[in-house]
């Protein structure tokens, strides 16, 4: 019975991780189920890690690439993608929890405006940003809850 309270701990902290990005919400929730895999240690177990890392796999996959498909279907280059990155990881240091959204959003106003010189371009190019960001949560947190029930019905299926 206590082998599933620290995994599911480390579960839902990842899952809370993945809306408010202070830890790697992901990676915690895989690590829950690798940690419960690793104290059951039952092949049974080792298949739900399996099909976790495989769930981790595509979750991650799919966070970038939808959103970075959709955003240069709307125009905005790859370069500028680079740039918003860029700025993206200078604002996670500087503005504590959310300052790599801000430095992203911020990175692609900054350079549609310096390239195209004019407000409204920039301001769409920025918006398609900020679906794109949400996507990517969206992504990530549907992976952390397909990773979580598929560990609960491995928890289920072993007792």
């Amino acid at each position: 019975m206590t082998e599933i309270w620290v995994p599911a701990t480390l579960i839902v902290i990842g899952l809370v991780g993945i809306v408010v990005p202070v830890l790697p919400g992901l990676l915690l929730v895989l690590g829950g189920v690798l940690l419960w895999s690793w104290e059951v240690s039952t092949p049974l177990s080792w298949w739900v890690f399996a099909a976790s890392a495989v769930l981790y796999a595509a979750g991650v996959a799919l966070q970038y690439l939808v959103p970075g498909r959709r955003m240069r279907r709307a125009g905005v280059r790859t370069s500028t993608l680079a740039l918003a990155v860029l700025l993206g990881v200078v604002g996670f240091f500087v503005i504590p929890v959310v300052g790599a959204a801000v430095g992203f959003v911020l990175g692609i106003y900054l350079v549609e405006h310096g390239r195209s010189r004019d407000a409204r371009t920039a301001w769409n190019a920025t918006k398609t940003a900020l679906g794109a960001i949400f996507l990517s949560v969206g992504i990530e947190l549907l992976a952390g809850l397909a990773i979580a029930t598929t560990w609960v019905v491995g928890v289920l299926a072993s007792r």
